[in-house]
Order: structure tokens, then sequence, then C-alpha cells
């Protein structure tokens, strides 16, 4: 038995990658909605055979008999809609930042903390990307060894910026000028995602800081995060170091990511083994490799993890979480 559902923000790169992720993990659909903008209102697409028109998303929309809706039209519209569509009785799964820190909203990576989903009003939370690929191999981590901090890099994909970054990427690569990153993007690494708040850090970097202590459950983790923009056109890769309270054995580390829900240990440098953008993209597990011991703290450890940004770290987490709700149906 299937469920309705509508997509919300249906013709973004996000909203058509809900669609193929529900098409390869034969997510059971009913009826399905597909709504955007005005100016994309109209258009067609395909879902398993059959053709849709895109609809103009409005506030009458939700008064039909739709259980899920999966939104990926930025937080002013999510902060808009997602209310009227939870008063009419639909689970909304937000992908945007507007409920991710709401105390009211849980905030769901499914390999980390599902349980959460049990105390929705409504309206669940999809984090940002670069967090959740961080998450997913360190919770086993934390619950083993306890985290005491983490310092995390990123190498961020301009497709996390949407179509508009992937096309800002092509124009750099032809001297043109950027409009949607503060410099040329071609031949460069930007230390800028999002805008800066006072104290230094970009609002992307008080995501990381902020989503992790909530998805985590544990508000005393210290997470020291630097964002990078990379000309890269999809997946993100994080060199993150964590220091933990307990001490560790590599062997029995590894071992713990090796069985760990939704993670990928790849980690032959030898023979040149290690997550790689390349091979991330189109995939939905988080790729964990490059661990060695941080030998200059009491119990630390590097890692390289890598992950489909558009995949893992937005459409298929979201997708995810629908499906946890199907189960408890």
């Amino acid at each position: 038995m299937g469920v309705n559902v509508a997509i919300v923000g249906a013709t973004g790169m996000v909203g058509r990658t809900f669609l193929k992720v529900m098409e390869d993990r034969n997510f059971p659909v009913d009826k399905l909605y597909l709504f955007a903008s005005s100016k994309s209102a109209g258009q067609k697409i395909t879902f398993r055979g059959n053709e849709y028109i895109v609809e103009e998303l409005t506030e009458e929309s939700f008064k039909r008999d739709i259980q899920i809706a999966l939104f990926s039209a930025g937080a002013t519209i999510s902060k808009q809609f997602a209310p009227i569509a939870a008063s009419h009785g639909v689970v909304v799964i937000d992908n945007s930042s507007a409920w991710r820190m709401d105390e009211n909203v849980p905030l769901v990576v499914p390999e980390v903390n599902p349980q959460d989903i049990s105390w929705h009003k409504g309206i669940i939370a999809n984090p940002n990307c670069s967090t959740i690929q961080m998450v997913v191999p360190l919770k086993p981590l934390h619950d083993k060894y306890k985290i005491k901090r983490i310092v995390v890099s990123t190498y961020q994909a301009v497709s996390g910026a949407g179509k508009k970054g992937v096309d800002d990427l092509e124009r750099s690569l032809r001297g043109e000028p950027c409009q949607v990153f503060p410099h040329p993007i071609a031949n460069n690494c930007i230390p800028h995602i999002d805008s800066f708040a006072p104290n230094g850090y970009t609002k992307e970097e008080l995501k990381m800081i902020n989503e992790t202590k909530k998805i985590m459950g544990d508000s005393s983790i210290k997470v020291s995060p630097t964002t990078v923009r990379v000309p890269v056109a999809n997946s993100h890769s994080e060199s993150v170091n964590v220091e933990f309270a307990r001490p560790y054995e590599m062997e029995e580390l590894i071992e713990v990511l090796k069985h760990a829900p939704g993670v990928v240990v790849q980690d032959d440098p030898q023979n040149n083994i290690y997550p790689l953008a390349t091979y991330a993209t189109g995939k939905d597990e988080v790729f964990v490799g490059r661990i060695r011991r941080d030998e200059t703290v009491y119990s630390g450890v590097n890692m390289w993890i890598v992950a489909d940004n558009i995949r893992k770290g937005a459409a298929t987490n979201a997708v995810q979480i629908a499906e946890l709700l199907i189960k408890n149906m």
C-alpha cells in the first residue's frame, strides 16, 4: 500500500533528486503531487513512467489527501507553507534551515537518531548536508568512546549552492564572472559559505556546530569547523579530527565503522584507496578513509569523509525519514 506524497520545490536540483531516490529505493507512492513557484508551474516531470504536471504552490495546495510532503524550496517558503501543510495533517520533511534549531522540531538522520521522529508535531527537519555526512560515522564512535571535540574542514562542491552554483563553476571555467560565489570558483578554494556572523564564523559553520549537538543529543561536544567551497561539481569531502574521552584501539575503531549503518570504509592508502568525490556521486552511503591516529592528543583520530551532498546530504536522508514514518503509520 502506497502513501500520498507531495514534493515542494519539485523542479529544483534536490526536488528532482527526491523523485530519483524514491524510484531507486522503490518508495511506495500512491498519489504524487508536484509543487513549485508560479514560473515553474506547468512543467512536466516523469516519475515511474507517468507524466506529472507541476502545480503552483499556494495556501490551498494541501487541502487534499496528502500524507507526507518533502520540502526543498528554501527557508522562506518552508516558514510560510510547512505550518499550513501540517495543519491539514500532512507530515512535512523540510530540507531548508527554517526549522532545524526549533526545539519543537526533530532534526533527524535515520542512522543516528531515528527515535526523535516519534515526537514530531507535523514538521521534521532535514539537517545540513555537511553535518549529515559527518555525524553518520561519528555517532557509533561517540557511543563507544565519547567524543570531546571535533575539528572539521570541509571541501564542499558547488552543487551545494544548487543549479546556480554548478552554473557558476561553468561560467568561471570560461573566464566569465561568477553570479553566486564572491570570487571565481575555477582553480580556487573559497573559505566562505553563507554569510559571516559577528564572531567570524559563517552560518554554514554555525549550522555544523549547533546541528551536531542536537542530532547527537549531546551539548557537551565541541565542534570547530571551517567550511570551504571548492571547484568540484558534486559530493562534499571533509577532513575530520576527533578527540575522544576514552582510549581506543585502531583495529576496533575501524571495525566499529565497518559495522556502522550507512558507512562504507575505504581505507587502503598503500593501494591509493580512499574516499573520492567522483566515486561517492550518485550513491547513498557515507565513505570513510585515511583513518589514522592523532598522535598529538591522548585519544584522537583523523579521517576523511565523503558523501553525495544532493543524495545523502539532502534527498536520500529525507526519503529515509519518510520510510521510517511509513513504518510507524
